[in-house]
Order: C-alpha cells, then structure tokens, then sequence
C-alpha cells in the first residue's frame, strides 16, 4: 500500500461550465481534510485550483501551493496557505510539486493541465519515480482523451504496461484507493543498460 500523505492536483484556474467539476473539486478537497492528506497544488485562488485549496482549508487540512515569481504578480495567488513556495519558472515550480508529493491526480482543466498530466506521467514511464498518478474523470470530461490513448496503444506507439500507469475513476474515493494499491512495473530493461 503507498501511503499517500501529500497529494499533488492538477486542475484548471478557470471553473469551467460544468458544475460537477467544481462540485467534485470541493468533494476531493473534503475527503483530503478527512483523510489527513496535504494538498500540493499550483497557489491559484481562482477556478477550480481555488475551489479545492479553499475546501481543504475550510475542512481544516493543510495546503502547499507552488508558483513562480511571475504568476504571484497577476495577482491570482491564494495568500491564505499553510505554505507558499515560490519558484523562478515554471519547470523548477514542476520539479518541487513532485518533490513534494507522494502522488498526483488530475482534475478536468486546459492545456496547462494536459502539459503537467503528460509530463509527470512520462516520468512514470522513464522510472524517474514511482508514485501513482490518477484521472479523475468528472462527468465523462477526460472520455475523448483515454480514447485517444487507446488508439495510441492500437497503432503502437503506447504499450498497454504504460497506458496502465495512469489510473481512471469516475469516484474519488474510488480513485485514491486505486493509488494506495499502485505497484509500479519494473523499468523497461533498456532504460537500465549501460548506454554510454
């Protein structure tokens, strides 16, 4: 079982038009405060980033937010956190959410999302960690995108072992019990050859 104290969430800094999205989003954030587990997330007060932040800490739970410098001036940085930890851009602000976290979950968002989602489960793959990563697929929203990683599986450019690292639920209870019970496979056997 991997013990999941300190989660990082992917999401969007807009609400989005669905109400189940934010609905869920405060449910996670109820369920975090519940369970004692630290929300990491990117320092956002607005959308659905401030939804969960705000529902954790209304639940008494801690929150971490991570930002670069730049986005603090914008003026869209919660300042009401346990702990704010600012960056100088955004690939150190990437690198401290995973170095934070014993696990990732993506709620629905934008490209920015997609970008962090893709990124830290290559990373997965590559065996430069093993902590579970989940969708949390609110409402049917991240359907087209698991058809699209079926297909990439169909023509042979994703193998069905790494399609299986990223874990799918509709229910977050449901998906965080999939991350406790996660067992990452073993590196591909070229990854660890002596290439030099």
């Amino acid at each position: 079982m991997n013990e999941l104290n300190k989660i990082c969430v992917f999401c969007g800094s807009s609400d989005g038009n669905d109400l189940a999205i934010t609905d869920t989003a405060k449910k996670l954030g109820e369920i975090f405060a519940e369970r004692k587990i630290t929300l990491v997330y990117g320092a956002a007060k607005i959308g659905v980033m401030g939804v969960i932040a705000k529902s954790v800490l209304d639940n008494k739970g801690k929150v971490i937010g991570v930002i670069p410098h730049f986005l603090k001036k914008k003026e869209v940085v919660h300042l009401g956190l346990t702990q704010l930890i600012s960056t100088d851009n955004m690939q150190q602000r990437k690198l401290r959410m995973h170095e934070e976290s014993d696990g990732f979950i993506a709620l629905p968002g934008g490209m920015g999302t997609l970008e962090e989602l893709f990124e830290i489960i290559t990373w997965l793959q590559l065996g430069l960690h093993k902590k579970p990563i989940g969708l949390l697929n609110v409402n049917g929203f991240y359907n087209d995108l698991i058809k699209m990683l079926e297909t990439m599986v169909r023509k042979g450019f994703l193998s069905m072992e790494n399609y299986n690292l990223l874990l799918v639920d509709s229910n977050p209870n449901g998906l965080l019990q999939k991350m406790e019970a996660f067992k990452r496979p073993d590196v591909p056997k070229w990854l660890n050859e002596d290439r030099a």
